[in-house]
């Protein structure tokens, strides 16, 4: 049996980042990924979005990471050129009703740190956008987007020069707590048994199952996931905004909004419902016109026929419909152990703080490890 320091489970966006801040904190580190490939879920499965942190409730662990992972991201993809751009964004009032919540918003987001937004009218707002409609609107200047997979080489590629390893078709089928770390049992073509000093856990849509797998992790400390899938529709016609437009948000989702990629590609979602499964990715053509009669609120001269199925993602979400989630890092202070560290319900803004996400991570693996 190979006796590792720390086994990351998980190659996602989250799990890639963490990994590389505790290898270079000087940990010897293996990551594991069930697939193919890094990144093949929820982190290539998103809007791609740099959020600035405006509508999480003050207090709350997503709100305290936004505002630092939001500037250390944009700080990383500067310096190892990854793809991405400050476009910023408009969240849009788009009845008058609408326009008392924008105060709430804005001072919201201001608890949060985010000190660069400003309110302007309908007005203002169509001289930015002319094709939008809308009464007023916020103006978020360092919301952006992007490229999630170069990002995520970029974050591989600082693991491996640090001399971290990834090791992909690699799923993790069990394991259990032993006095000094963990025994994880590794499936696949090859089977094996790693005993690691610390683990930590980034499975994502599986990181709930995954922990029960492992004996002497406290089944009481483990959350339930839910699971809310997102759809999108990607417009065939010319992109009409340069700016991401956004409807002001519901405590489960930040509603249908209009963002495009880095290559000029308009789009539209995602919506959310909430399965059973977490490997859903069918896209329903026939909520067209529903994502058409959302959208054309603020874009009143989107063809609906020119809207086309995208694709799908799935958050692992740890509230239901109508309740606003947040993350859950459950390390030695939760469950008493040294040798486990739990990342549990990272669904957005997860690719917008992974970075920040990863600096927490270090900082519980070096005080279990003292």
């Amino acid at each position: 049996m190979e006796r590792i320091d720390v086994l990351v489970i998980g190659a996602g966006v989250v799990g890639l980042a963490v990994a590389r801040a505790l290898a270079l904190a000087g940990r010897e580190v293996i990551v594991v990924e069930k697939n193919a490939h890094f990144g093949e879920e929820t982190s290539s499965r998103n809007s791609e979005v740099i959020h600035a942190g405006i509508q999480y409730h003050p207090g709350g662990v997503r709100a305290s990471l936004a505002v630092k992972g939001r500037d250390m991201l944009y700080a990383f993809c500067k310096a190892r050129g990854v793809n991405h751009a400050r476009c910023g964004k408009l969240l849009v009032a788009t009845t008058p009703d609408d326009l008392a919540r924008l105060g709430a918003l804005k001072e919201n987001a201001e608890k949060n740190g985010v000190e660069d937004l400003e309110i302007i009218s309908g007005e203002e707002a169509r001289a930015m956008e002319p094709a939008l409609a809308c009464e007023a609107a916020i103006v978020s200047p360092s919301s952006g987007i992007v490229d999630t997979h170069g990002l995520m080489l970029a974050l591989l590629g600082d693991l491996e020069n640090a001399g971290g390893m990834l090791v992909t078709s690699s799923p993790v089928v069990g394991g259990r707590i032993v006095e000094d770390g963990i025994i994880v049992d590794i499936g696949g073509a090859d089977p094996l048994q790693l005993r690691a000093t610390l683990v930590v856990n980034c499975g994502g849509l599986h990181s709930d199952k995954t922990a029960r797998s492992i004996e002497g992790v406290p089944p009481q400390t483990i959350p339930t996931l839910k699971f809310g899938k997102g759809q999108y529709f990607t417009y065939s016609g010319a992109a009409p905004f340069s700016r991401l437009i956004y409807p002001l948000p519901a405590p489960e989702s930040q509603g249908v909004h209009y963002t495009r990629d880095l290559g000029g590609q308009a789009k539209l979602g995602p919506d959310i419902s909430f399965i059973d499964v977490n490997d859903d990715y069918e896209v329903d053509e026939a909520r067209r016109d529903v994502f058409a009669a959302a959208a054309q609120k603020f874009w009143p001269g989107l063809e609906a026929e020119k809207l086309v199925p995208g694709y799908a993602g799935i958050r692992p979400k740890l509230k239901g419909l109508g309740e606003e989630g947040d993350f859950l890092f459950s390390a030695r202070a939760d469950h008493g152990l040294s040798a486990y560290i739990g990342l549990y319900g990272i669904e957005s803004p997860g690719l917008t703080t992974c970075l920040a996400i990863a600096d927490h991570v270090a900082g519980l693996a070096k005080a279990q490890k003292e």
